[in-house]
């Protein structure tokens, strides 16, 4: 790989791993914070966030279509209009967010109640799902905005953004949970409260940079053209079901772990947060990867669009094989950290280790799974990606788990199993190159 390539590739991908990151520090704060306040409110802000992580799903997708679109304009030469597919992104951000955030505040009672049926859980868990759901429309227009600059290759801007949030909603919980300097002591419910003011705050700095910058792009110039708002729903839709299921499909999944066994569910808790921030950088150097596709593309390069995406899983292969090695060879350790009954470390283990050796074939499907969303193949992922998990994977783990009582090794076995065929599912949709021809 040329040097000014992987150069370009540390520049866009190195803030986004970063706000990835930092996304990640945060929820950990939070989540020692609001465990002060006792295992109900600890129950209730876990279950509310997944909750509110579904609601915002279809919303989050606009990123998707908004980048594909951004990137494509800018390889085209078409820099002027590069900004009018964040706009179709916001318009609908707010067309769809605003009738959604009400009628989800009016159910979430009943939507809580579906999930859990403890008095103090859903007392908790009810307001701060509600203070969440106010800033619905700001959650899918910040990830409008993500796609935007990351499309058009200023991914520091969504950096600073994201830590400008973090810090407001860091400083807003401590004052609003424990009341401190005069601040009312509001526990769970000022959690949400802090989160959604931090929230608006950074989709009003999403604004002002986008003023200053995404002007001349044609930033609240238009909304963009019957043709291209059918595009953009075109790409976003698929994305966010693909989402709604991924996230839909790991509660499946612990769902039917827990059936298992209560230490069986402890470290699968455990062996999920690890595999989650394992793969923060195949998301990030993927996110760069579907930017540099949609540029090729868009200058009519179609063989150089393809070859990026294999440039991008080179750097990825090389900081997450680094990354897997030190996982598999310190998995005893590293379980340690987060628990110190040995039954839960006895079966977590050896799952811990196949997950750090086999952490290449998940950079791999990271990675061209977003190339082929930068390409606009938002549906061929969206079939893949659903389909291997809720017809191959969780029927297999229901099997062999609480069927066959095979054990947690055996779920863990069928999880990275059909991860690796995701993943070769993906590099040989790409290799294959009907993406080349998909106008966006």
């Amino acid at each position: 790989m040329q040097r000014t390539r992987l150069n370009q590739i540390l520049t866009l991908a190195l803030p986004i791993m970063g706000g990835l990151v930092s996304q990640n520090i945060l929820n950990l704060v939070d989540t020692a914070m609001v465990g002060q306040l006792g295992p109900d409110a600890l129950a209730a802000v876990g279950l509310a966030s997944f909750a509110n992580f579904m609601a915002g799903a279809f919303l989050m997708g606009m990123s998707a279509g908004v980048q594909a679109m951004a990137s494509r304009r800018m390889g085209e030469g078409r820099d002027n209009e590069a900004a009018v597919p964040l706009n179709g992104g916001l318009f609908l951000s707010l067309a769809i967010g605003l009738p959604l955030t009400g009628l989800l505040i009016w159910l979430t009672p009943e939507i809580l109640g579906l999930l859990n049926n403890d008095a103090g859980v859903l007392a908790e868990g009810v307001p701060y799902l509600q203070a969440r759901l106010v800033c619905l429309v700001a959650v899918g227009m910040n990830f409008s905005f993500r796609g935007y600059w990351n499309g058009v290759s200023l991914s520091t801007v969504y950096l600073r953004t994201l830590i400008f949030m973090h810090v407001i909603n860091v400083v807003l919980n401590y004052l609003l949970i424990f009341g401190e300097f005069g601040f009312p002591e509001l526990g769970t419910l000022g959690s949400g409260i802090g989160t959604t003011i931090a929230t608006v705050a950074g989709t009003l700095y999403y604004f002002a940079q986008a003023y200053a910058r995404a002007r001349p792009r044609g930033f609240l110039d238009h909304l963009p053209r019957g043709e291209t708002m059918a595009t953009m729903l075109r790409i976003s839709i698929p994305s966010s079901i693909q989402t709604f299921f991924f996230a839909a499909g790991f509660t499946a999944m612990f769902w039917i772990i827990g059936l298992v066994g209560t230490k069986e569910l402890a470290a699968a808790n455990v062996l999920v947060n690890i595999t989650l921030v394992m793969i923060l950088p195949g998301m990030g150097l993927g996110m760069a990867a579907a930017t540099f596709v949609g540029n090729a593309l868009g200058r009519g390069e179609p063989e150089d669009a393809q070859q990026w995406a294999w440039d991008v899983f080179k750097v990825a292969a090389v900081v997450m094989g680094s990354l897997g090695f030190a996982i598999a060879l310190f998995a005893e350790t590293i379980f340690h950290v987060f628990t110190d009954d040995l039954a839960t470390i006895a079966v977590g283990v050896l799952p811990l280790r196949l997950v750090g050796a086999m952490i290449l074939m998940d950079a791999a499907g990271m990675v061209f799974m977003q190339a082929l969303f930068g390409a606009g193949a938002s549906r061929t992922v969206m079939v893949v990606s659903t389909g291997l998990q809720w017809l191959l994977f969780l029927p297999l783990a229901w099997f062999v788990g609480p069927v066959q009582g095979m054990g947690l090794l055996a779920i863990w076995i069928c999880f990275i199993g059909y991860r690796a065929l995701q993943a070769a599912v993906f590099v040989a949709i790409w290799q294959r190159g009907h993406w080349k021809s998909i106008k966006v």
